[in-house]
């Protein structure tokens, strides 16, 4: 039989099998629900080590750039999240728009996201919880306080891994519990950025801003491309539409108010933190930490790591509860075994939780921070570029109701945005994109060989 990879989903039995989602998120959820997601590693992590190895003090121009794309982004995800109200973000879009086999890709490609970017952000919140320990004058043992390296002698990160355990065990018990822990979590992580930025601010000198391109423009691109891995908070939100409460009113609200806030926070950290200290000194692991230590505030420095720490907590909560959502809505549509698609009372789908939670805490406990922010961008990139394009088809489309928020400057901007996207992964590395070869070539064999015998579109006659 000859494969047909153009079968498209249909979008009512999305919508009646995700019926069983708890409807418990609003407007104000999905905010702190994208916040908690963008102001993690992207805030504490990222603004040192791309200025140290890839902008200088011009990384705040990187952010200015990948920001700018993602608010092309955000305006593209908003109109098909209001219009296609479902679980599985751009994956069933992709299965809707353009077709199984994109849609599969596309499912593919998330993956790669959100379960890599967790597994970075874990290694992230270890390091600030080692910096918060040694203040105290208690560490780890040394094999147990890095990814598997024998040379170096660390063979595990046991606080990584500890750190995804005990986000999963938040998640089970329901939505509701996790989002009040949540919305405080992302107030108080707001706080103590805004007293970050303020105390920075007496620390400055301005020889640290020269020279503000020691990489030249193109390592301002190359900035750029690395830090939009900071920016997958309207992502998530998008992969939570099923819960959302009047979603085609909502979400446009939480996607695009998430970038705003988010914007004005990297922008405000970025021009401190290399303002205190000279870029070629913030390749750690972490910065913000490390430059107020190096100007005696140590104290601060203590709350910050804290700060740091129930940051990143947010951020892993929204990308582990993604995970979970996207590995059940590939398993709803039968391309990954069914068991993984099955929601239980509670109305959570607890299968997929379970296998997320497995795979992430290996990839954190064994990888290294730098492995696995650069292959998270490809896989974001790529969703990003055909979540864009889909404007245009969606836009054509009479069997799919609109929704209340619609791209301006159609089709100016859905095209901008794709080719933007594009124009980023131009930048990326030819080691990630060998990496990424290899992740897309065992997917498309998963997908021939199992996903497209199984899937739910075969019962469909």
């Amino acid at each position: 039989m000859p494969y047909n990879l153009l079968r498209k989903e249909n979008l009512s039995r999305y919508i009646n099998t995700d019926k069983h989602f708890v409807k418990t998120i609003g407007a104000f959820e999905l905010l702190t629900l994208g916040i908690g997601s963008v102001i993690g590693t992207g805030i504490f992590i990222l603004p040192g080590t791309v200025a140290a190895t890839k902008a200088g003090p011009s990384v705040t121009i990187s952010f200015i750039i990948a920001a700018f794309v993602c608010a092309l982004c955000s305006m593209c995800y908003a109109e098909l999240s209001a219009s296609i109200p479902i679980a599985g973000s751009a994956y069933s879009y992709g299965n809707i728009l353009y077709g199984e086999f994109i849609g599969w890709i596309l499912g593919w490609a998330l993956i790669l996201e959100y379960m890599l970017s967790v597994a970075a952000v874990s290694t992230g919140w270890a390091s600030y919880c080692n910096s918060l320990l040694s203040s105290f004058n208690w560490q780890l043992p040394h094999f147990l306080s890095g990814p598997f390296n024998p040379a170096q002698g660390t063979y595990v990160n046991l606080l990584a891994i500890l750190s995804v355990i005990f986000i999963a065990a938040l998640l089970s018990k329901g939505m509701k519990s996790s989002l009040k822990f949540n919305n405080i979590a992302v107030l108080l992580k707001i706080g103590i950025i805004c007293i970050f930025i303020i105390v920075g601010l007496f620390y400055i000198k301005p020889k640290n801003y020269t020279p503000y391109f020691p990489f030249h423009f193109s390592g301002i691109f190359k900035g750029a491309t690395t830090v939009f891995f900071a920016f997958l908070g309207f992502d998530v939100i998008s992969a939570s539409a099923a819960e959302v409460k009047k979603p085609e009113k909502n979400m446009p609200i939480g996607i695009i108010g998430t970038l705003i806030i988010a914007v004005l926070l990297y922008i405000g950290v970025s021009i401190v933190l290399t303002g205190m200290i000279s870029y070629n000194k913030l390749d750690v692991a972490n910065p913000v930490a490390f430059a107020l230590k190096s100007v005696n505030q140590g104290w601060i420095a203590d709350c910050l790591s804290i700060g740091a720490i129930i940051g990143m907590s947010t951020m892993m909560l929204s990308m582990i509860y993604s995970s979970s959502r996207l590995i059940y809505s590939i398993g709803r549509d039968g391309l990954l075994p069914n068991f993984l698609g099955k929601i239980n009372t509670v109305g959570l789908p607890k299968n997929a939780l379970i296998v997320v939670t497995i795979i992430i805490a290996l990839m954190g406990g064994l990888f290294s921070l730098d492995e696995l922010t650069s292959l998270v961008s490809i896989g974001t990139l790529l969703a990003f570029t055909f979540v864009s394009f889909g404007v245009i088809l969606i836009r054509r489309r009479t069997d799919i109701p609109s929704g209340t928020f619609k791209v301006p400057l159609y089709p100016f901007i859905p095209l901008l945005s794709g080719i933007c996207c594009i124009g980023m992964m131009t930048f990326l590395s030819k080691r990630t994109f060998m990496f990424a070869g290899i992740w897309f070539s065992i997917g498309i064999l998963i997908y021939l060989l199992y996903g497209y015998k199984h899937s739910k579109i075969n019962q469909i006659k």
